[in-house]
């Protein structure tokens, strides 16, 4: 019904748009999102202080490698869903080059080939933590939903290949955080109940098959989390000295922890990897019950609003490919601090925004790039 000048002119008028919000607008920002982002980093920031002691070389290296990926995640941010759609396939197909190319010319490391140098060093199989969810949305859209089982087996096939190319690297830990990126997709897609069901009673062969094709030291790691104590000098001495850290937080300080620098297991250097894997004990032990709650209600914010982007998504590619990006980055949490806490193996997944990195830390704002470009990109329905 169209509304008549006098009508219109009794209508209030929307506040005008402050030159900030015009700003985030434009550069297709979604300001919740990039709040949530900068409280996580910027806590994340202060627990690395701690962590990494006297070292202030790394704190800068760490502030420059956010800077770089929140300029990234602005960048992908001015890329349209309709643009990504139509490019998944051949950046799928460049990750799979790239992937075969670090097993035969990558750079090794630590017993593990994952690096590759183009004149540029950096990990592939970062990469396909987007590439993945990307093909699988994208085969999904425009596709009977739920899928059929023929569909399923061809999705299948594409989270199967580069997951088997990561864990021969081996980087067992990246190759299932990758699988599950895409079973994400496949589940919010809306596969049967029926076929989960199927799905949960193949995982138990599928976990013997795995587990035969496992390295040594992946399979330690396993056995350690049953029995630390087996070992408490050797495979066990990770984990023992987290949960140390953590317990003595929360019974010298209760809810609030030792206190910021305070922290005895990481100063007197018992806690391993501080800065990375088991940045999260640090904060345990520092800052207590309130610190380790206030950051993971941080991290529930982003991924509610992640999901949120997702429902108000206009296509099925930016729905499945927001609700899978969400709920990765909820994956990620997860298992870095239930590693930590001794409640699933050592797998080398660092805490999100706070662990010390590079790539994965790109790869991360690259993909909240993509649902801040889903949300501005949307298309309103008329009242």
């Amino acid at each position: 019904m169209r509304l008549s000048d006098t009508q219109r002119l009794l209508m209030p008028k929307a506040a005008p748009l402050s030159h900030f919000s015009l700003l985030m607008r434009r550069l297709h920002v979604d300001g919740p999102l990039l709040g949530g982002l900068l409280l996580i980093c910027g806590f994340g920031l202060f627990v690395l202080y701690s962590a990494v002691g006297e070292s202030s070389r790394l704190l800068m290296n760490q502030v420059v490698r956010l800077s770089v990926a929140f300029v990234g995640m602005i960048v992908v941010a001015q890329l349209s869903p309709d643009f990504l759609r139509r490019w998944t396939p051949w950046g799928y197909l460049a990750g799979l080059i790239l992937l075969v190319l670090v097993l035969t010319k990558g750079d090794v490391g630590q017993g593990a080939r994952r690096w590759l140098d183009l004149g540029i060093r950096f990990q592939p199989s970062e990469a396909m933590k987007l590439g993945v969810p990307m093909m699988a949305a994208w085969y999904l859209h425009d596709r009977h939903m739920p899928p059929r089982l023929g569909q399923l087996l061809v999705i299948a096939v594409m989270i199967v290949v580069p997951t088997i190319l990561i864990a021969r690297q081996p980087d067992l830990g990246t190759a299932l955080l990758i699988a599950a990126s895409g079973i994400i997709v496949v589940v919010l897609a809306g596969m049967s109940f029926r076929l989960i069901a199927v799905m949960g009673l193949l995982a138990v062969p599928g976990a013997l098959g795995l587990w035969s094709l496992m390295q040594d030291y992946q399979k330690q790691r396993v056995l350690t989390l049953l029995n630390p104590d087996s070992d408490p000098l050797g495979a066990g001495y990770n984990i023992i000295q987290s949960k140390i850290a953590i317990g003595s937080g929360g019974g010298s300080g209760g809810l609030f922890g030792k206190g910021w620098t305070n922290g005895s297991q990481a100063h007197l250097e018992f806690l391993p990897e501080r800065d990375t894997d088991f940045i999260f004990a640090v904060l345990g032990e520092e800052f207590g019950l309130l610190g380790v709650l206030l950051l993971l209600a941080l991290y529930m914010f982003v991924i509610g609003r992640g999901l949120f982007i997702a429902v108000q998504a206009h296509d099925t590619y930016s729905r499945l490919l927001a609700g899978s990006i969400s709920l990765t980055f909820l994956v990620y949490v997860f298992v870095n601090t239930a590693m930590v806490t001794g409640l699933v193996p050592v797998v080398g997944v660092p805490l999100p925004l706070v662990s010390f990195g590079g790539t994965s830390m790109v790869t991360l704002m690259a993909g909240f790039g993509i649902l801040m470009s889903i949300h501005s990109h949307r298309k309103l329905l008329p009242h």
